[in-house]
């Protein structure tokens, strides 16, 4: 794992004081109420920029960060898109079987009983009710009933597949 976990991403300028909407990454809303300090990671450069933040407050469905020293439309508009990234250090202890999604990329599954490989987690999506594990070109439920381990420690999960997943749930 690296230093850093995307917590949001900034979408739209708000108003005209130098607010942006963005996506939760987090299903945690506490989390945002915690943060006083940031680095944005714009995908054109991934360079990575501190920020102070002066208040995260929601809007409907999105929250709102307003960032110190960002006042105004044009100093807001560079900033749209930007990962807003925390110290893996920070991040909020999890309830007993919640799993960051970021410690599951990278994991190995593995189909019970055969114990044959099927690949590696390269993303999880968002199935409409539930995540999928993207396993190659393989969708996977993330569900308990389907991944019956899951030890992000050790990079393994291991999947019991109903009978022809595999065949048609390519993605």
């Amino acid at each position: 794992m690296s230093g850093w976990v995307a917590v949001a991403v900034l979408g739209r300028v708000r108003g005209n004081r130098g607010e942006l909407t963005a996506t939760a990454l987090s299903s945690k809303p506490e989390r945002y109420q915690r943060l006083t300090s940031v680095s944005l990671v714009h995908p054109s450069t991934s360079e990575r920029a501190p920020f102070e933040v002066e208040t995260v407050w929601t809007h409907h469905d999105h929250l709102v960060f307003k960032f110190a020293g960002i006042d105004t439309i044009s100093a807001a508009e560079p900033l749209q898109g930007s990962e807003v990234q925390i110290p893996a250090s920070e991040r909020l202890a999890l309830d007993p079987g919640e799993f960051f999604d970021s410690d599951l990329i990278g994991c190995e599954v593995f189909e019970r009983p055969s114990g044959e490989s099927l690949g590696f987690v390269t993303d999880l999506v968002d199935g409409g009710g539930s995540q999928l594990l993207q396993v190659g070109d393989l969708l996977i439920p993330f569900a308990t009933a389907i991944c019956v381990l899951i030890d992000p420690a050790g990079h393994r999960i291991e999947v019991d597949l109903p009978e022809g997943l595999k065949e048609i749930n390519r993605s």
